[in-house]
């Protein structure tokens, strides 16, 4: 041991002892998904703390002349199979009881025992040193090497951290209003059932005010079922807050709801608080689900292949290169079907899997942040072959024969899924999200870091041209917009099977009448024609600023696509607001083809002897008691009246600010959507709202067309050093970060959204780091380049569709379906499977590829 003994003691100075803080990766390797658990084991760098699966090791060995690593492998220990387990994995081995996640009673989450080996690694010569070696070694090296060792085993990984290994939703808070809460001597007794709404007969989900004994129905849901929100009224106009679900009293307890918290708590006065209106908590039985249960319930169905998708086929299991299935990492089912999608795009695939070994040659020193290598990492896995086998079960012989398991080995995108939601308010965390936005916010990532080189996402960009006519003077003004996703709109009254559903709306009144529960509501089948029809059909724009007329009139606005990208998104438009504004899912079928032709729909621009409105500016909005001369303010002159003073101000009907606000939209998108709509009306500015949340700056605070800064700011602020370093290491000059900045009031990340939403005006800038760069006078440069997009006939074939099952998009889940060498092959997480009847009519984002002509 004498030569291993001196190669340590030579590296000793390089073997760190990890601290609280540092980011330790002991489960997954930096470039591929190997852990301890695959064949070979991880080398932790005990330097550095990243880990390596063995094909990887050598060349962080070669790149950083590291020579220490800690090896990890684990193997998994023979358990003896359970009475009650299935032996597939659904459903659950034991009927979850509780709405938890890894406690008792809770969703089981895989708990596997493993046999653990850990050894020192010395490279280049793969010399071993164990525990039992140190032993034998110096003091100074026994004891540096074993604190490193022993600190690496006990550090949390990064994985482990970003996993929500143990989560109670049964966790509930004692009710500030619990211990002081007043109830009125009404004289009101309620009986032990019969229970009826007050207000509309109902007699399931009923609430029982703790204040004042009135019994209400509960909230309305998502798909229109539950209550009718009355005890929800009765707390805005009473103020009353506390509230108990009739049919869930039991001795134990009961469902008690805070409309004040909005949230579900604990009453530790509940028995009094009950006996006031006569309700003895100890002979209570009961006979409704809590609201608990019902989650439950909602869960297990979402968890089971069969209700999902294709139900009572049975379906057989696919592995192979592109066939991987993908971890759930709790609600990561919408990144799931995105990606899988993505990674048969033959753009993302030469992007990032054909120059794979590349980009882990030319990795930054932490390849776990980095974005290119991770999204490489993910493709490399998914369409590799290597993670896409059929998962071990503990219990097997390898020498027994048996039925390949339907669940594989798949991947686990942790590192992924924390780099791409970094940031976010949403997708950082573990909540169901929607796929769509998610599919937009990893298309605006790709854009920001391929600057320079191929951008896959080109494939789907295109133009859209917008045709304004004024109805006045018959003149037109044409715009362009880049856009990515063509958003289907739904016309339920061009429903085929209207007579069924009129059948169906009088049968549920009749029903609700009666106090019975409604029966089952037919799906509506739109016709795909009726969506595209509505899609291109001419908008009337009212209370139109026209420049020919100078004053306010009607127009129409037809929208048509100015280039066709090689692939085609479609969003179907599922997910709407009722008139009372509770947001709700269309429950419908579209026979949506599998070939598609959208070449009538192409964009013609300015037409032989049209006439085009002149550019002129609509006037500023501005308080009665400013004067025009205020416009000009400190920063204006006589001869140019083109800035606006920031003492400006606009007019907005503060009745509908109030109103959007009370929606639960931001204020300064609220402001937004009243001026640009021009005090027209809550509806044309909902309609506004509803059409640009998804912009970078929807939130930002309002600025006012021509200045560049939000009102109250001062224009000249100067930008944080610190920012304008982290944006000119984007690839940006000192000019457009500075421009960035100035426009967000000097917010950085309001700055960066704003820059990548403002990159044509940017490149026109041509702008060097010290200042202006010598294109010479305004006058003399060229046009600014127009954004890059492909073009070509628009005919298309359907490769893929991702549909959702749930009331909305913020619950449920999603899966996937990929046409494969003509083969539909269905993606449910970890499941991959030959699909036999593809449901294309249920979708909700379909997938379509340029087809020559």
């Amino acid at each position: 041991m004498a030569e291993v003994s001196e190669v340590l003691m030579s590296v000793l100075s390089t073997v760190r002892v990890p601290r609280p803080g540092d980011r330790v990766h002991k489960d997954e390797c930096a470039f591929s998904f190997a852990s301890p658990e695959s064949e070979g084991g991880l080398y932790v760098c005990m330097n550095s703390f990243l880990g390596f699966g063995g094909q990887f090791v050598e060349r962080h060995h070669a790149r950083t002349g590291q020579r220490a690593y800690l090896h990890i492998t684990r193997t998994r220990k023979a358990q003896k199979e359970d009475d009650n387990s299935s032996g597939s994995g659904d459903p659950p081995k034991k009927k979850p009881t509780r709405l938890a996640i890894g406690i008792e009673g809770g969703f089981d989450v895989e708990q596997e025992q493993y046999e653990e080996d850990v050894k020192v690694v010395l490279f280049p010569d793969r010399q071993e040193v164990t525990s039992e070696d140190l032993a034998t070694m110096p003091d100074v090296v026994r004891e540096r090497v074993s604190l490193s060792m022993a600190g690496l085993l006990a550090a949390d990984s990064v994985s482990h951290a970003l996993q929500v290994q143990q989560w109670d939703g049964e966790v509930r808070q004692e009710s500030k209003h619990a211990a002081e809460l007043k109830q009125l001597d009404n004289g009101v007794k309620i009986p032990p059932s019969g229970w009826r709404c007050e207000v509309c007969d109902l007699q399931e989900n009923l609430w029982m005010n703790l204040t004042d004994g009135k019994v209400l129905c509960g909230r309305r849901y998502f798909d229109g079922s539950g209550g009718n929100n009355h005890a929800l009224q009765h707390f805005q106009q009473t103020g009353y807050p506390l509230a108990v679900k009739l049919g869930t009293i039991t001795p134990d307890g009961a469902d008690v709801y805070s409309y004040d918290e909005d949230d579900m708590v604990l009453d530790s006065k509940l028995a009094e608080h009950l006996s006031h209106f006569g309700i003895d908590m100890m002979t209570m039985e009961k006979t409704e689900r809590t609201m608990t249960e019902l989650e439950i319930a909602v869960n297990q169905r979402v968890g089971e292949w069969e209700v999902i998708q294709e139900s009572g086929a049975t379906l057989r299991p696919l592995w192979g290169p592109g066939l991987t299935g993908m971890k759930n990492l709790g609600n990561s089912c919408y990144l799931n079907s995105v990606m899988q999608v993505l990674f048969t795009i033959p753009d993302f695939q030469e992007k990032y899997v054909s120059s794979f070994e590349k980009i882990v040659d030319e990795a930054p020193s932490d390849p776990t942040q980095d974005f290119k290598t991770q999204v490489a990492k993910l493709g490399y896995g998914l369409l590799s072959g290597e993670y896409s086998k059929p998962t071990p079960d503990p219990g097997d012989d390898p020498s027994a024969s048996s039925e390949p398991r339907e669940d594989q080995v798949g991947i686990a995108p942790r590192m992924f899924k924390a780099l791409v939601g970094r940031g976010h308010p949403e997708f950082s965390t573990n909540r169901q999200q929607d796929a769509q936005e998610f599919l937009l916010h990893f298309i605006n990532m790709v854009e920001r870091n391929c600057r320079s080189g191929p951008n896959p996402s080109e494939a789907f960009r295109f133009l859209v041209e917008e045709r304004i006519v004024c109805q006045q003077s018959q003149k037109a003004k044409y715009t362009q917009r880049v856009d990515y996703i063509v958003q289907l709109p739904v016309p339920m009254d061009q429903a085929t099977n209207t007579e069924e559903l009129q059948e169906a709306e009088r049968l549920r009144e009749e029903a609700e009448a009666s106090g019975n529960p409604p029966p089952a509501a037919p799906r509506a089948r739109i016709p795909f024609s009726a969506c595209l029809d509505a899609l291109s059909e001419p908008e009337t724009l009212t209370d139109f600023w026209s420049s020919a007329v100078q004053g306010k009139t009607t127009a129409t606005k037809t929208t048509r696509f100015a280039s066709f990208p090689d692939y085609l998104v479609i969003q179907i438009k599922k997910f709407t607001f009722g008139l009372d504004w509770v947001p709700k899912k269309l429950d419908v079928s579209i026979d949506v083809p599998d070939t598609l032709d959208l070449s009538a729909l192409r964009g013609t621009g300015q037409q032989p002897g049209e006439e085009l409105l002149p550019e002129v500016a609509p006037p500023p909005l501005m308080t009665p008691d400013v004067e025009v001369k205020g416009i000009l303010g400190s920063r204006g002159n006589e001869e140019d009246d083109s800035l606006y003073s920031p003492l400006l101000s606009p007019v907005l009907d503060d009745s509908t600010v109030s109103q959007l606000c009370e929606m639960g939209f931001p204020m300064e998108a609220c402001r937004k959507a009243v001026y640009y709509t021009g005090n027209t009306g809550i509806d044309a500015a909902m309609n506004w709202v509803m059409g640009h949340m998804d912009d970078p700056d929807f939130s930002a605070p309002f600025v006012l067309p021509g200045c560049s800064s939000a009102p109250g700011s001062t224009p000249t602020e100067s930008a944080s050093e610190e920012h304008l370093a982290t944006i000119v290491s984007m690839g940006f000059s000192r000019d457009q970060a500075s421009r960035a900045l100035r426009a967000t009031s000097n917010v950085l990340e309001r700055a960066v959204d704003w820059i990548f939403s403002h990159l044509d005006d940017l490149e026109s800038m041509e702008v060097s780091e010290g200042g202006r760069s010598e294109g010479g006078s305004e006058a003399s440069r060229d046009p600014p380049p127009g954004p890059r997009v492909r073009d070509g006939p628009g005919k298309y074939e359907l490769f893929a569709f991702i549909s959702h099952m749930g009331t909305s998009t913020m619950c449920g889940h999603y899966v996937c379906h990929i046409k494969k060498d003509q083969q539909w092959v269905i993606f449910n997480d970890q499941k991959v499977c030959a699909s036999e009847k593809p449901p294309k009519d249920l979708g909700y984002l379909y997938f379509y590829r340029r087809v020559a002509d």
